[in-house]
């Protein structure tokens, strides 16, 4: 056995831990430190909130759902980028959709990993950039973030469109960085 992609197997590991804290916590563990929401900032909690906001899922279908995806994506993301960089694209990821849940949502809760996942997504489809912007990463784009656009708007769910959203602009932007540093 190898543990060929740090970053994405840690990240999932602790994914794993949070809902098993969730699970013998009664899902005290999970309000008060892996789900953002508006709150003082003059509690310590709400800064550790927004990055950690990302490790906490509502149930092992929420869980497994996001895991499957970054365990399929992340590997070759890691090798191709490094597992530092897709630490660093993690928590950029986090803390961006963090601020945004807790400035513009003020009445809603944010937990999981599906902006880390769309981020992912999209750094992914940046893998045949070579000197132009690849059209799979425009279809991805448009497919992806218009789907969102019209999810957000037509359905009222669960689900956070606007994460989804910051994940995938995150990643565009992560990506081209990452893409023009390894050109240097």
């Amino acid at each position: 056995m190898q543990y060929n992609a740090p970053a994405t197997l840690t990240f999932s590991l602790l994914c794993l831990f949070v809902l098993f804290l969730d699970f013998i916590t009664d899902g005290n563990s999970t309000v008060k430190l892996f789900c953002v929401y508006r709150s003082s900032w003059s509690d310590p909690l709400s800064y550790i909130r927004i990055f950690t906001h990302v490790l906490g899922h509502a149930d092992f279908s929420h869980l497994t759902g996001n895991l499957v995806l970054m365990l399929v994506v992340g590997p070759a993301l890691e090798e191709r980028y490094g597992s530092g960089n897709m630490w660093w694209a993690i928590i950029v990821t986090a803390l961006v959709s963090g601020i945004i849940q807790c400035l513009f949502f003020p009445d809603s809760a944010l937990m999981g990993a599906s902006g880390i996942v769309f981020m992912m997504i999209i750094i992914s489809s940046l893998g045949g950039m070579r000197g132009g912007i690849p059209i799979t990463l425009i279809l991805v784009f448009i497919i992806y973030i218009g789907g969102e656009i019209y999810s957000g708007i037509t359905t009222h769910d669960n689900i956070s469109q606007i994460t989804h959203i910051v994940g995938g602009i995150c990643g565009a932007i992560m990506g081209i960085g990452m893409r023009m540093r390894g050109r240097r």
